[in-house]
């Protein structure tokens, strides 16, 4: 029987698509919301896609999921890159949303793989209550993703359009108002991310240390 090639799994080439898409709605970011928002949004579902595949095919791998994470990172920095851009008033705090997102979610994932894992989502149930209920509820874990991504797609939009009106209030309005406090909730698990992973990665070194002393004697 031959080596199976992880770079061909199914879950793995629909992350591939994820990434050409990422790419064109950054191109069109600047000047034609329509295509950029179409390609942005459909990336963002094939998030759910690759992982229903993973499990379908069983092909789940570490490469799989770090892919998938830096997809996600990317595709929202590159987003609020452009918002940066498009709001220079308020360009420090996109940029401290993007050092936030990714340094707290690389961490976290690092110090997950050091462990062992094979899955980024890997969590102390019974330490980090609020890790818990993030990501094993479902429903929890599919309202903050989307929600603040909302956020931050609605900011985008409301450069170029308010939307429709509905009572009259623009529906991007809208959004943005209801997703914000997601966003702020958002943020703050990515922060939890970074103390759980900073704890986990101590008790490594931690470990590793006493390893090497013992050989040493």
């Amino acid at each position: 029987m031959s080596d199976e090639n992880i770079f061909l799994f199914v879950p793995n080439i629909i992350g591939y698509a994820r990434i050409i898409l990422a790419i064109i709605s950054f191109y069109f970011m600047p000047s034609n919301y329509i295509v950029a928002c179409t390609c942005y949004v459909t990336s963002a579902l094939l998030d759910a896609v690759d992982g229903h595949a993973a499990r379908y095919f069983n092909q789940s791998s570490r490469f799989g999921g770090m892919l998938d994470q830096l997809t996600d990172r990317c595709g929202t920095m590159g987003l609020v890159a452009v918002l940066g851009h498009f709001y220079p008033k308020y360009i420090f705090l996109f940029i401290l949303s993007m050092c936030i997102d990714v340094a707290c979610h690389w961490i976290f994932l690092h110090t997950s793989i050091l462990q062992g894992k094979t899955n980024h989502k890997f969590v102390d149930m019974s330490d980090n209550p609020i890790m818990s209920i993030y990501y094993s509820n479902k429903m929890v874990l599919f309202i903050m993703c989307c929600g603040n991504e909302a956020f931050y797609a609605s900011l985008y939009l409301l450069y170029f359009t308010e939307g429709p009106l509905i009572a009259g209030l623009g529906l991007f309005k809208i959004i943005l108002f209801l997703s914000a406090p997601i966003c702020l909730g958002k943020t703050i698990i990515s922060l939890i991310h970074c103390v759980v992973a900073s704890r986990n990665l101590a008790i490594i070194d931690l470990n590793e240390r006493k390893d090497l002393k013992k050989k040493a004697f």
